[in-house]
C-alpha cells in the first residue's frame, strides 16, 4: 500500500464535499502537472491512503490535513482536458491521445485540522515534502512513517 498527500482548494472541492458526494466519492480532475500525473497514472493503487490537504485558504492557519480519504479507482482519462470552455482544458491534447489522467478518491473521514505550523513542529513529519521549499505538487507521496505517525495524531480528532 502506498500513501498520498493530495492538495485541493476547499472553494473548489473541500473534505466536506467529498463527503457529500454521491457513494462518497469523486474524480481528482484538474491535475496539470506530469511528476503529479506520474504519480497517479504508474503508482496509485486502489485502496492507497490519502491525507485529503487543503490548500490556498484565505487564512493561512486554515491550510493543511483535513481528512482521510483512499484511492477508489484505476487511474482514467481526465475529460476535463477536451472541454474549451473549461478551466482545465490543454488545447494539445487528443481524445486518441490523452495527457492526463485521475483517479477517483473516496471518503473515509473528516479530522481535526492539521494545519502546516502543526506538522513542521513534529520530529517525524518535518521531512515531508509538502513542507520542503518550493514544494508545489500537488499530490506528493508520503512515507509509511509519516502516515503512520499523523495516524497516531488523528486517533482522537473526529
Amino acid at each position: 500500500m502506498n500513501y498520498w498527500l493530495m492538495k485541493s482548494e476547499p472553494a473548489e472541492c473541500s473534505i466536506d464535499d467529498l463527503s457529500r458526494a454521491p457513494a462518497q466519492t469523486l474524480p481528482w480532475t484538474g491535475v496539470r502537472n506530469y511528476q503529479a500525473r506520474n504519480f497517479m497514472r504508474d503508482q496509485m493503487q486502489i485502496g492507497d491512503g490519502v491525507l485529503f490537504y487543503h490548500s490556498s485558504c484565505p487564512a493561512p492557519e486554515m491550510i493543511g490535513i483535513a481528512g482521510i480519504a483512499r484511492v477508489a479507482s484505476k487511474p482514467y482519462t481526465d475529460a476535463s482536458q477536451f472541454d474549451p470552455q473549461g478551466a482545465y482544458y490543454d488545447a494539445k491534447s487528443k481524445p486518441e491521445a490523452p495527457r492526463w489522467v485521475l483517479v477517483d478518491i473516496a471518503f473515509e473521514r473528516k479530522t481535526k485540522l492539521i494545519n502546516r505550523t502543526a506538522l513542521r513542529a513534529d520530529p517525524v513529519l518535518q521531512t515531508m515534502q509538502v513542507l520542503q521549499p518550493g514544494s508545489r505538487l500537488s499530490i506528493t507521496p508520503v512515507t509509511p512513517a509519516e502516515w503512520a505517525r499523523l495516524q497516531e495524531l488523528l486517533q482522537d480528532a473526529t
